[in-house]
């Protein structure tokens, strides 16, 4: 009879490990499944009730996720932690109220940087572009002027950032990924598309969203977070929609 191997009081933390390496590796991807626990504790060396242990740690991070009578697998959406255990890391770490706030203070600031990035440079790009003659004149509202007006162009904004980068960004690179496609290729290949379907403002439309695809779809391969995308975008639209609606006919310099 074999005696199954003496773990050192460390060995669970060697299984959260090893998965990290095959997350790293790219052997584990959104959706796929671990290997069985004898498997796990035969490349590890360590027993099978440690690699049951390593797992609860990672289903308490929410790394994987266990299906009963199918295994353990890797979460298909972003890992999420119970309000329980960030009140507990709070505790033990001395998070206070004004501590979140701050972190939250710099992440909006992040979507305010992010929507300047863009918007400045694409709102010269327009004009140049509309002065060149390779744009056509874009009216963001047609709405009149009627006490709804600003409430209906805040919401539209916020509606069409929403939509656009949940699809063509958070659905469609993590799609791109899951079919095996590089990093580049995927985020070259959504942003042409965006690009692609606001050609009917013009050349200026087409090069702003390509230019605008790649800064947001990098961002989001880096960092994950899909709301920096959904603040900055709809910043530049309730600038762009309000904006034109408030300074229509009072500017020269506005087509």
């Amino acid at each position: 009879m074999v005696n199954p191997p003496a773990d050192h009081p460390d060995s669970a933390a060697q299984v959260v490990a090893h998965v990290r390496r095959l997350i790293d590796r790219g052997a584990l991807q959104p959706g796929a499944r671990l290997p069985p626990e004898r498997d796990l504790a035969h490349q590890v060396g360590v027993s099978r009730p440690t690699v049951r242990a390593g797992l609860r740690t990672l289903a308490a991070l929410g790394v994987v996720r266990s299906r009963r009578g199918s295994g353990t697998y890797i979460p298909e959406g972003p890992p999420t932690l119970g309000a329980e255990a960030l009140s507990f890391l709070a505790a033990l770490h001395k998070f206070t109220v004004d501590d979140v706030y701050e972190v939250r203070l710099i992440l909006e600031v992040g979507a305010a940087g992010l929507a300047a990035l863009i918007g400045v440079p694409g709102l010269g790009l327009y004009l140049v572009a509309h002065a060149l003659g390779v744009s056509v004149t874009v009216a963001p509202t047609t709405l009149t002027d009627t006490w709804w007006r600003m409430p209906v162009l805040i919401l539209s904004a916020a509606a069409n950032a929403w939509a656009e980068e949940v699809i063509m960004i958070g659905w469609l690179l993590t799609r791109l990924r899951q079919l095996g496609w590089s990093e580049n290729r995927s985020l070259v290949v959504a942003a042409v598309l965006r690009g692609s379907y606001h050609l009917y403002q013009g050349l200026g439309g087409f090069v702003g969203n390509l230019v605008m695809g790649l800064v947001f779809g990098r961002v989001w391969q880096r960092n994950g977070r899909l709301w920096w995308l959904v603040g900055a975008h709809t910043l530049i639209d309730v600038v762009a929609f309000v904006g034109y609606g408030l300074l229509r006919g009072t500017v020269s310099w506005l087509p």
